[in-house]
This record gives C-alpha cells, sequence and structure tokens, in this order.
C-alpha cells in the first residue's frame, strides 16, 4: 500500500513543546505543510544527531511555513527529560511528540514490532492534511536536514504549479519540466 496522497489518520498524543506538555492530533497537520519525523528512541545515538541538524534548519522550515514534529515511541516525560539534559536535544523548538502505545507509529507503518520502536520514518504533509513524500531509513543510517529541505521546497513548487515537475537534484529557482509528448524521449 502506497502512503502518497493518503490522508493522515486520526490520533491524540501528548508532546513536549517550547517546555510544555500540549495535545497535538491529525487536524494540526492540515492547513500548513508538515514533517512528521519518526525516530527510535531518546537518548540514542544517531537520534540526537538528526533532531538536532533539524533544530539547526527549523528556521528555514518556519520561514516555508512547515511545522516539524518528531515522534517516539518514548513519552512526552521522556522528551523533557531528555531535551533538559542534553545540550543537542535543548535546541529543539518544534513539538516532540510521544507515542507510548504506538498509535501514531503505527498508523505511518513505521513502527518496529518485535522492539516497539519507530524506523527512521520522514513524512511530508501537505496543508490538505495529504502524505506528499516518505522516507524510510534503516536504524543506522541518519538523515539529512537540508536534504529534506530541496524535498519539501520541490514538494511545495510542485503543488503551486500543477503541470510543472521537479528534476533530480532541483533546487529552488532551476529550471522545471512540463511533461508532455514534445519531451518524450529528449530527455
Amino acid at each position: 500500500m502506497s502512503y502518497i496522497n493518503s490522508e493522515v489518520k486520526p490520533f491524540n498524543a501528548t508532546a513536549f513543546h517550547n517546555g510544555d506538555f500540549i495535545e497535538v492530533s491529525e487536524a494540526d497537520l492540515k492547513g500548513k505543510w508538515s514533517v512528521v519525523f519518526f525516530y527510535p528512541a531518546d537518548f540514542t545515538f544517531v537520534c540526537p544527531t538528526e533532531l538536532g541538524d533539524l533544530a539547526d534548519n527549523y528556521e528555514e522550515f518556519k520561514k516555508l511555513g512547515v511545522e516539524i514534529y518528531s515522534v517516539s515511541t518514548d513519552t512526552h516525560f521522556t522528551h523533557k527529560a531528555w531535551h533538559d539534559t542534553s545540550e543537542e536535544i535543548g535546541k529543539i523548538q518544534y513539538p516532540m511528540i510521544g507515542d507510548p502505545t504506538g498509535q501514531i507509529t503505527r498508523n505511518f507503518g513505521v513502527m518496529i514490532e518485535e522492539d516497539g520502536l519507530a524506523d527512521r520514518g520522514t513524512f511530508v504533509i501537505d496543508p490538505e492534511g495529504k502524505i506528499q513524500i516518505v522516507e524510510i531509513n534503516a536504524g543506522g543510517i541518519g538523515r539529512d536536514a537540508q536534504e529534506l529541505l530541496r524535498k519539501v521546497k520541490a514538494a511545495q513548487y510542485v503543488a503551486a504549479h500543477p503541470g510543472e515537475v521537479c528534476p533530480a537534484k532541483w533546487k529552488e529557482g532551476e529550471a522545471t519540466l512540463r511533461p508532455s509528448l514534445d519531451l518524450v524521449g529528449k530527455i
């Protein structure tokens, strides 16, 4: 089953965000672009490097109207403890969703059942609440926020310019393509 263009399934969760616990649901993902960023666990090794990289690039995402939600099967209390004790995680200003029941992780198809942990899944969701980008990495392979920013910009461009597509390595301001019979065999 492809997740592309599917609607985010309903969920309710508590997140740690800017010193407070807040409630988050699928409704919060609508009306703006969102990134839902799953990672295996707090207090680990690759995870803080990824979450710190997102924190370092968070303002760029915000300029694009994108909210980031990190999710692990840890609790929101664990997220707070990690935020309070790690310099890298202490930089985070986006919501850190706790998913101790695994409902959200299963909704997105990234639960490692035998471990009770999430795969490294990245989902870009459009303002209608539909998934436009899915990326799942093996546990030992960290993700790159700059590459994610590039993909988000491409998704936003395609959404705003029907009939145009972004080729490989496309960057903002570069030429796009207009698929047509005249273009067949000429790329």
